[in-house]
């Protein structure tokens, strides 16, 4: 299969909150052995449970091809530290770290920080777009030769190789360069929930991957086609996006006949689609909806995760991959090789190269 043509699964390893790693490190590796292309792991300031970032970089280290993606709430927080700690959990994996950027839109979160009011989602949205602007500038800050290392002439950095960034937001500015070496993979893959309309925008102008929402294959097919759209409008190459439908899934009873449509199941978890049904219904589905190209593939939330992720692995999955429709294997190291996205260059070094060429 081509990267285009190639289906693309991720699942959320969330839920009750736990504190103990092993719980998460567990569900990862088990998609780990799926060959997903990535777990997400959600987080807000809305409830208690410990930090999405600081525990995939502590599952990091025990898994070795998945990628990693938690959530990372850009209202009220540092631009200049989220790209640091989205950088470090990129190096700490090898290069298979993500980050699904999302906003805080309650008065009672923002009463914690105590900084700000709590604004709108369209002013909300715009802002974490810029900081997914500044954080991919950031990580550009460094070319990927940068690094001297040179222990006899005392010199670990060539300075020409780093670059200000001099952003200036709406409601920040960011001088740069980043404190962290540029990454793995050049930029790690971001990951954006294209639900709303304002939400959308930013996915249309800076998401790697999207996920959306639709009832039928036709509705993920317009939703799609709108955030390609807009991709291009912005000067994006819309084939270097990847739209995957989320959905809640509930496994618990494998005999039970999947509902009839997607849009009579409760709303359930983040306002997700809900398919209750067997893993058999679930790769039937899937494999429906791929075929008609109406997504790039799915970001499946089980319900139930020590239940139904077994479940969606070991049965969705593994039916999957014996008709031929999703690989045995990740493909590279890295979550831009799982995603058939290329590694970007520094667009510093561009502007450089030219300045020299004068």
């Amino acid at each position: 299969m081509s990267a285009r043509t190639s289906l693309h699964l991720a699942a959320e390893i969330g839920g009750p909150p736990h504190y103990d790693a092993g719980h998460y490190l567990r569900l990862a590796r088990l998609a780990e052995d799926g060959a997903l292309d990535y777990v997400t792991l959600g987080d807000s300031f809305a409830r208690p449970g410990p930090d999405a970032l600081a525990v995939l970089a502590r599952v990091a280290p025990g898994t070795d091809r998945i990628g990693l993606v938690p959530t990372v709430t850009t209202t009220h927080t540092e631009p200049f530290h989220v790209s640091s700690a989205v950088a470090t959990l990129d190096w700490v994996s090898r290069g298979r770290a993500g980050w699904q950027a999302d906003v805080s839109t309650t008065g009672a979160e923002a009463r914690l920080f105590g900084r700000r009011a709590a604004a709108s989602p369209a002013e909300l949205w715009r802002e974490a777009g810029e900081v997914a602007d500044v954080s991919g500038r950031l990580w550009d800050s460094w070319e990927d030769d940068a690094e001297i290392r040179d222990a006899a002439t005392g010199r670990f950095i060539d300075r020409d190789k780093l670059h200000y960034v001099d952003f200036e937001g709406s409601a920040f500015t960011v001088k740069g360069p980043a404190i962290v070496p540029r990454p793995p993979q050049g930029r790690p893959v971001t990951v954006l929930d294209a639900t709303t309309t304002p939400a959308r925008e930013a996915a249309a102008r800076h998401a790697d991957v999207v996920h959306i929402r639709a009832t039928t294959p036709e509705q993920a097919a317009a939703v799609r086609d709108e955030v390609r759209t807009r991709a291009a409008a912005h000067g994006r190459d819309p084939e270097n996006l990847r739209v995957l439908v989320a959905l809640t899934v509930d496994l618990g009873d494998a005999e039970t006949a999947p509902e009839p449509g997607l849009e009579s199941g409760p709303r359930l978890a983040g306002g997700g689609t809900y398919f209750r049904g067997g893993p058999v219904d679930l790769a039937d589905l899937i494999a429906q909806w791929h075929r008609s190209g109406a997504a790039d593939g799915f970001h499946l939330t089980p319900i139930t995760p020590e239940r139904d992720l077994e479940r969606i692995v070991n049965g969705t999955v593994a039916l999957l991959q014996h008709r031929s429709l999703f690989r045995t294997f990740h493909p590279g190291g890295t979550l831009r090789e799982h995603l058939g996205l290329p590694r970007p260059a520094s667009r510093y070094a561009g502007v450089r190269t030219a300045a020299k060429g004068v």
